[in-house]
């Protein structure tokens, strides 16, 4: 029997197909696209060099933030790109704006071209950041149209793979350029544009398939990650202590690299089990057919044809009736598939754009500022490499924590979404109170805290869009909701947080009575330069888990029924449909065989 396992060249080339063509292997490419799709957590790394190199003050490196973080989080053209095209079109976009944006900013940094006014820099590290967009368009709306049974658990692992990505890049970067930061910038823009072309094809929407595993097997992804976590802050911590030669270096990468493979077992293991139940399945059916040929026949080609002729009427009548600006003050029940303009005028998305601006805003500019910080708070230079390794980790850990333990509460008791978004920011007010009152050592801990709600505010944020506003438009509502970091960065790093560090820098510089040239870069130290600004985001992001608790209120009738029915309901009518129709071609297939003979 072909199902007892692959025998010859037929057998091993359907099963190649089978997980080469997989959902599963899919989801692996989509790992890969997102290990590499963090570039921009790691411009604590990388601006010291920037600010050097072009002699900048901090507000103007902090004006260069906020349009990487424009550009990263505002990917309205990528969400309506993929509205018209295909994902791979929207990846290969993302990654020629990657490549481009990037070595712009290297060939700045590294003087190979003219010194760029400020403005051009904005523009480069705009473009390239746009590309992160690109990227989470394109891959993580597409695993979750084709998982949304589970799109909790979608979100935690494919965003928790983008938090560890600035810790995965950084051993790169040190085997292959060692100490030249400057590399790494060019790095950032090779790296990423790569592996997306290498998988351009292989994202796309696929039809939706229930399995009853289905969680188990994103578990089993889930373990090999947190061993790639676990690997990742064991080596941060030694090379905190042991200075590492650059073939030490290597040797780490190379285990980076096999973990980062090792997820593709997992895939050839599942689709072998479902290549091996589709034989098992085929050749069943042709036994029960020769016994009975001629019930079956009937029965099926009634079953294929119900869903044809029920759902085709159904679909051509709603969509006349649809205008978009006659219906946008009258969404539908949460759940249902709104239209854009629908969910950008509904309370429910502006009060959860209102929390995410302070809670996201908040936390990435305490990482955006943690090199800065660490400068100013005495930190030695080896920690500020220690600081972004550790927001990286718990970057991570909060993601795949927010999204599958999240899903879990949300299956197992109802426990709503937004609640833990809540809750998540409550928990990262601490953590920018370490920073404000510079406890002793207290930056390592407040990396830790601010890394993990930093990570675990996104796969909530997503999975809430998602599910109260449906996916047939998630992926331009998924690129709205990422606005909300870039508004908030830009008031409270760029309007805040810069504003007074070099105020208090200038502060300095009068008490010592020296004057700053045009070209020298403004360098604050104390534990005043960030002090007043980290309370102000203590009180925005407190103020901002209050506004939450509006949205868990108005939700929590929502959560408590059953919000995946539908999707189960069509999976099992889709299963159902195809299983006739093949049942329908075997059978076909075996009348003609007879008739022929």
């Amino acid at each position: 029997m072909a199902g007892s396992g692959p025998r010859g060249w037929a057998d091993t080339k359907s099963l190649t197909l089978q997980v080469l063509n997989g959902r599963w292997f899919m989801v692996f490419a989509c790992l890969l696209i997102m290990s590499a799709a963090g570039a921009t957590y790691m411009f604590g790394l990388y601006s010291p060099d920037i600010k050097t190199a072009l002699a900048y003050d901090q507000s103007t490196l902090n004006l260069l933030s906020f349009f990487k973080d424009f550009g990263s989080n505002v990917g309205i053209l990528s969400g309506l790109l993929n509205e018209v095209t295909p994902p791979w079109v929207v990846l290969l976009v993302g990654a020629v704006l990657n490549f481009l944006g990037y070595l712009m900013i290297w060939l700045s940094v590294t003087k190979k071209i003219a010194r760029p006014k400020v403005w051009q820099m904005c523009l480069y590290i705009c473009i390239g950041a746009n590309s992160q967009s690109f990227a989470n368009t394109g891959s993580l709306v597409t695993c979750v149209k084709n998982f949304p049974e589970s799109r909790g658990v979608v979100l935690g692992l494919l965003k928790g793979y983008v938090g560890l990505s600035g810790a995965i890049i950084t051993q790169m970067y040190f085997a292959f350029y060692y100490n030249d930061t400057r590399a790494l910038i060019l790095l950032i823009g090779w790296l990423p544009a790569a592996i997306s072309f290498a998988f351009l094809r292989t994202i796309r929407i696929m039809k939706v398939i229930r399995q009853s595993n289905e969680v188990q097997v994103f578990y089993n992804m889930l373990y090999i990650s947190l061993g790639l976590a676990g690997f990742l802050m064991i080596m941060i911590i030694v090379e905190n202590r042991v200075n590492f030669t650059q073939k030490e270096y290597g040797a780490s990468t190379a285990m980076v690299l096999f973990l980062l493979a090792l997820p593709v077992v997992v895939v050839v293991i599942e689709e072998y089990k479902l290549w091996e139940r589709k034989q098992l399945e085929m050749n069943g059916d042709v036994k029960i057919v020769t016994e009975k040929p001629v019930v079956p026949t009937e029965e099926q080609l009634e079953v294929s044809k119900e869903p044809v002729t029920y759902e085709t009427p159904e679909s051509t009548e709603e969509q006349p009736s649809q205008s978009c600006w006659k219906t946008c003050f009258r969404p539908p029940n949460r759940g249902e598939d709104y239209t854009i303009l629908q969910a950008l005028f509904s309370i429910d998305m502006l009060i959860l754009f209102m929390a995410c601006i302070c809670g996201v805003g908040g936390t990435l500019t305490a990482i955006d500022n943690l090199g800065q910080i660490g400068t100013s708070l005495g930190y030695p230079t080896r920690s500020r490499k220690t600081f972004v390794g550790l927001v990286s980790i718990w970057n991570y850990l909060g993601r795949v924590v927010a999204g599958f333990v999240s899903e879990f509460l949300l299956k197992r008791y109802k426990f709503p979404r937004p609640l833990i978004l809540t809750l998540t920011l409550f928990v990262s007010c601490f953590g920018h109170l370490l920073i404000a009152f510079n406890v002793k050592n207290g930056l390592y801990l407040a990396s830790v805290i601010i890394g993990f709600c930093f990570g675990a505010q996104w796969p909530l944020l997503f999975a809430i869009i998602s599910e109260l506003f449906g996916l047939k438009y998630y992926s331009t509502l998924y690129n709205f909701g990422s606005a909300a970091s870039p508004v908030g960065l830009y008031l409270l790093n760029v309007k805040l947080t810069g504003h007074v560090y070099d105020k208090e820098a200038m502060k300095q510089l009068v008490a010592k009575g020296l004057k700053r040239n045009k070209d020298e870069e403004l360098t604050c130290l104390g534990g005043e330069c960030f002090k007043l600004s980290f309370i102000i985001i203590t009180a925005a992001t407190f103020f901002g888990a209050l506004v939450s608790l509006i949205l868990v209120m108005r939700t929590r009738k929502f959560y408590q029924s059953d919000i995946y029915k539908k999707f189960r309901e069509e999976a099992d009518k889709a299963a159902e449909t195809e299983m006739a129709m093949t049942r329908n071609g075997v059978t076909n297939g075996h009348n003609q065989t007879n008739g022929r003979s």
